[in-house]
């Protein structure tokens, strides 16, 4: 491809709107044109990038048998329904009518589809295992789309789906399928982590993510230096710091003027925030749910919705609460009866607490459970945090910032149970293939990538995903010396199968090279009236700040060699 002939600008600044190093870098690079929030047209170059991408996942999971797929993008709202997941997604699907008045979505994910699919082909144990998988655009209304690419509404995504007899045969294939992604992200340039994580709106039983750390990421992490454990902070475990134990005393009333927060009421009573809980309230499928933690932990909601089965969560408002009986800034379960509760397992790890009293400008001293107030549950829905001690080893943990670039479910019997896809087995009898389930978003990866691989020059991605891997750069194209070589070395690479951009555009030199370490192709040649007066072209890795000096006869052979090595 001539430069000449490509549909691209450059711009020296990435506009006000890009946050991040990879939405700032395609936007520069003519990569992406946002036509609405999250929904984005892709130019020449990304889509370059983007079907490489997709040729890595198509090799990776054809490698350990997956067959390819294609499942529809709008689905019947009442096989939504049969699943139970329309009231799961939420918002975040979108749905609409067809002409017949039929209600219909969009599919974010396509469980429920592929499951019919099986239903129809699967029939007994001797069709079993079967991996399939698809590339296929998606669309799912997120309220905060940001980062570019990293988080959008519309997106394409490779999501492979895995039939097996039973959960030994799910658990050999959930391992292929984790092998096949660390071979994708290795080639793609990722050093991502595997974490457990939570299944989310998918259903089923186990899921690990795969994590790019990255202090632009919306994910937090939790790692363990000491032994492997890794989980997304929304299914991380930790041992909680204790808090001081001693005797109960009894309760005491203490007056707290204009005191509203655990920050402001453990400054005022010289405290450790330890020392104290804080009630926290919901408002949890209809109906109000008062939460009980110790003052120096966070609420889970993951953790929260998983721990009570709660679909539908948001924070209760102050009218709510004053409903209830308690008082926003000085509430507590002290003396209430009647409301839904829950509290975290740390109020059984610490002594004589400081709670609220359920009136304006008044704590409890000495509040203890259970002595002086009872909740429906209590179980761990704290959020991990850095310096807590791991579950296995007990060393202390740390949080780290990421982006999701993969996840993998162990569904179990969730839809082939609900679609009543069965098979039989060798004596006849009828049972449910157990699924897994296998995510990556393509855009998104290609983002990770430019995240992990760029510098204050532009990107430096990995040949594999590169638009192009080499770059011509003809200095004084007029020149119709400068013209023939660089033509001849261009015609010279495509016979050889090379990828190469061959810039030919009437543009100065400096346009030209900083195009060229903007666009991160991982090769560039320069062909100038000076280089060929000396008998050479310059060639330079974009990983490098040298460039070699090669005869034009020796190029291809050099450029092979350097491409092979990165």
């Amino acid at each position: 491809m001539r430069a000449s002939q490509l549909l691209f600008k450059t711009l020296r600044e990435a506009p006000n709107e890009a946050e991040t190093a990879s939405h700032q870098l395609m936007l520069r690079a003519g990569m992406l044109q946002r036509v609405a929030a999250g929904i984005y047209s892709y130019g020449p170059l990304a889509q370059r990038s983007l079907n490489k991408i997709m040729n890595i996942l198509r090799e990776e999971m054809d490698a350990i048998g997956g067959q390819e797929v294609r499942l529809p993008a709008v689905q019947p709202l009442d096989l939504w329904e049969q699943s139970g997941r329309a009231a799961a997604f939420g918002e975040d699907m979108v749905r609409l009518k067809d002409r017949r008045g039929r209600p219909m979505v969009i599919a974010p994910t396509h469980e429920e589809a592929v499951t019919l699919l099986a239903k129809q082909f699967i029939q007994s144990y001797r069709d079993l295992p079967v991996l399939v998988y698809q590339i296929q655009t998606k669309f799912r209304d997120e309220p905060r789309p940001r980062g570019g690419l990293i988080r959008v509404r519309e997106f394409d995504m490779k999501d492979g789906y895995s039939f097996d007899c039973d959960e030994d045969g799910l658990e050999l294939t959930y391992q292929h399928a984790i092998g096949a992604y660390e071979r994708i992200f290795a080639r793609c340039g990722l050093p991502a982590v595997r974490v457990e994580a939570d299944s989310g709106a998918i259903g089923g039983k186990d899921s690990h993510e795969f994590i790019l750390p990255t202090d632009v990421g919306e994910d937090t992490i939790i790692l363990c230096g000491g032994c492997s454990y890794a989980a997304n902070v929304e299914r991380a475990h930790g041992i909680k710091p204790q808090g001081p134990m001693e005797a109960p005393l009894p309760v005491e009333e203490v007056h707290t003027p204009g005191i509203r927060t655990i920050e402001e009421l453990a400054s005022f009573l010289g405290i450790p925030a330890a020392q104290t809980c804080k009630a926290v309230f919901y408002f949890a499928d209809g109906g109000l749910l008062a939460v009980t933690i110790r003052g120096d932990l966070d609420v889970n909601e993951i953790k929260l919705k998983r721990a009570l089965g709660i679909s539908d969560l948001r924070m209760a408002s102050d009218l709510e609460v004053t409903g209830a009986g308690m008082t926003p800034g000085s509430a507590s379960m002290v003396g209430v009866t009647g409301v839904r509760s829950v509290a975290d397992d740390s109020i059984l790890q610490g002594a004589n607490f400081v709670a609220g009293a359920n009136r304006d400008d008044y704590h409890l001293r000495n509040v203890n459970y259970p002595r002086d107030f009872s909740v429906d549950l209590v179980t761990d829905i704290a959020s991990v945090q850095a310096g807590h001690a791991c579950p296995n080893c007990r060393s202390p943990l740390r949080a780290v910032r990421g982006i999701e670039v993969g996840h993998v479910f162990k569904l179990g019997t969730v839809f082939t149970q609900a679609m009543d896809a069965t098979f039989l087995d060798a004596e006849g009898r009828r049972h449910f293939p157990t699924m897994g389930c296998y995510g990556i978003g393509v855009g998104r990866l290609l983002a990770a990538a430019i995240e992990q691989n760029h510098d204050e020059r532009g990107m430096r991605l990995p040949a594999a995903i590169a638009p192009y891997q080499a770059a011509i750069v003809a200095l004084n194209p007029e020149d119709s010396a400068v013209a023939e070589a660089a033509d001849g070395i261009y015609a010279q690479l495509r016979q050889a199968r090379v990828d190469v951009l061959f810039d030919d555009r009437s543009e100065s030199a400096g346009v030209k090279l900083n195009d060229a370490d903007l666009l991160g192709f991982p090769v560039r040649l320069v062909v100038s009236p000076r280089n060929l007066r000396e008998g050479v072209v310059e060639v330079k890795p974009r990983s490098s700040d040298s460039a070699a000096k090669i005869p034009p006869e020796d190029v291809l052979d050099y450029v092979k060699r350097l491409l092979a090595d990165l």
